[in-house]
């Protein structure tokens, strides 16, 4: 147990409750990161302050975390350059061409017809499906590529979020062939697990949070009913009084992308699918290139050796290329006008970065004072086999909560799920998709949570917002995963 107690969940408990409070999520940030160095610091807010700024600088001393950042910085200039080069626009005049052949076009303004909102937000799923191979790279294209599509259509921008956030995660955990993959590959590594990728493969079956997640999008998208503040969301657009809520706060990074489809010539939509698609192609390539080398020569070991952040970065880097190729081609720009969107995009993601960095520095400092530990410790006493699968679900789902991070939570119970598991002589593959599961499900529901920000911020919406709209639906995948692992947990007993 920590040594600390209830203190070690001051912090991330204290940056929610002023996230939700205040709807500044960068200040609940800081001061969340700040309270706890204070704790650490034996309660001197001088020398806890002073250890807070180191630990914001130290977030750049781990080259996964650079690399991740420098990452976002370059999807925003990558996204940048395809609206610029008439691609998003392009895309969004096929989309629209496609869903209104048998009709007249649908002009700016007006909103679409129900099967056409049903196609629109069918296609955004499967496009953050379709884009598994990092969960930023789906949130941060289905988020920016859909929001002038939704905004056409009078669909609210809370189901924009909702959909980008809530298909980005669980696709990336049940196609493990990506970064998600390779990372929990090498936490049960440290775990002693000799196939641990085939470990990986087989929980898939038993992760039930993202498949139910998935069910419940495609449900809510065909029926077309909302619940909650989704529901209310929905009737503000339709009666006309905005796209967000009066008093909003649209987290939107400094004009990087548009709202709208930049009024370009020409508009061709390969200008945005083909450096996404090198993007896309490039990441499994690069993740098994850059594991060759410790792999067996197979491909399956090859992918679960990979470095998730080099490939991330690299794959980025090559979709730029295939963006700037295409530009200078095509002649869309001269040099001072693609440096000058370089430049403006980049600029735009700062406040992106400095979340993430936020993000990161409480993700460390939640570690540092064994919040994630302490939560775990508490339901240790309950534990049985019958029980593991539920109560790993619910702690995990917790500590996520209370940590803002699903990777975080992920390094935390599997170092305690699966010994646990063994000791028990439980069902491993059982007990691991209930541990990555329970991290997804408190990731969605965490207003601290990075992607939850990254979505926030790509569909241009109120956090909170968005986090209140999507928490009823996580709620019920939540509650529905839980009755379905106390059911495994019985029969597997």
């Amino acid at each position: 147990m920590s040594e600390l107690g209830l203190l070690s969940l001051l912090p991330p408990l204290l940056a929610i409750v002023l996230a939700l409070l205040t709807r500044r999520v960068v200040m609940s940030l800081f001061l969340g990161v700040l309270s706890g160095y204070v704790i650490l610091a034996g309660g001197n807010p001088l020398t806890g302050g002073v250890d807070a700024i180191k630990a914001l600088i130290a977030v750049f001393s781990s080259a996964g975390n650079t690399r991740i950042i420098v990452f976002t910085i370059l999807v925003g200039v990558l996204i940048a350059l395809t609206q610029r080069s008439g691609g998003v626009a392009g895309f969004v005049d096929w989309l629209f061409a496609r869903l209104n052949k048998a009709q007249a076009h649908v002009e700016s303004g007006k909103t679409g017809s129900r099967r056409h909102k049903i196609i629109v937000q069918l296609l955004a799923l499967a496009t953050g499906i379709g884009l598994f191979i990092e969960s930023n790279i789906s949130i941060l294209t289905v988020g920016t590529v859909y929001r002038p599509v939704f905004d056409r259509l009078g669909i609210s921008r809370e189901k924009l979020a909702y959909i980008t956030d809530s298909s980005a995660a669980p696709s990336c955990i049940l196609i493990p062939f990506n970064a998600w993959g390779a990372y929990i590959a090498t936490l049960l590594l440290a775990q002693n697990i000799e196939q641990p990728f085939s470990v990986v493969l087989q929980s898939i079956a038993f992760n039930f949070y993202p498949m139910i997640t998935l069910l419940i999008l495609v449900i809510v998208i065909m029926s077309g009913r909302d619940i909650g503040e989704m529901k209310r969301a929905q009737i503000r657009v339709d009666n006309n009084e905005g796209l967000l809520r009066a008093g909003a706060r649209p987290m939107m990074a400094a004009d990087a992308t548009t709202t709208e489809p930049l009024d370009v010539t020409p508009r061709r939509a390969k200008n945005m699918l083909i450096p996404i698609g090198v993007m896309v192609i490039a990441m499994p390539v690069l993740l098994a290139l850059t594991g060759w080398s410790e792999s067996d020569g197979t491909i399956i070991q090859a992918l679960q050796n990979g470095s998730g952040d080099r490939a991330v970065l690299w794959s980025v880097i090559f979709g730029l290329l295939a963006a700037c190729a295409l530009i200078g081609t095509q002649q869309l720009m001269n040099l001072n006008e693609f440096g000058a969107t370089c430049v403006h995009a980049a600029k735009g993601m700062i406040p992106l970065a400095a979340l993430m960095m936020l993000a990161f520095a409480l993700g460390t400092l939640c570690k540092a004072l064994g919040t994630g530990l302490y939560v775990s410790s508490l339901t240790q006493p309950y534990l049985s086999p019958a029980l593991l699968p539920a109560l790993v679900f619910l702690t995990a789902a917790v500590v996520a909560f209370s940590t803002g991070t699903s990777w975080g939570t992920f390094a935390i119970m599997i170092a305690i799920a699966v010994p646990l598991s063994q000791s028990l002589e439980g069902h491993l593959a059982l007990t691991l998709a209930a541990a990555l599961g329970g991290g997804v499900f408190g990731d969605h529901c965490s207003p601290t949570s990075d992607t939850s920000i990254i979505t926030s911020m790509a569909t241009a919406n109120d956090h909170i917002d968005h986090i209140r709209t999507q928490m009823p639906y996580a709620l019920i995948g939540g509650a529905l995963a839980t009755l379905a692992y106390l059911v495994l947990g019985a029969i597997y007993a």
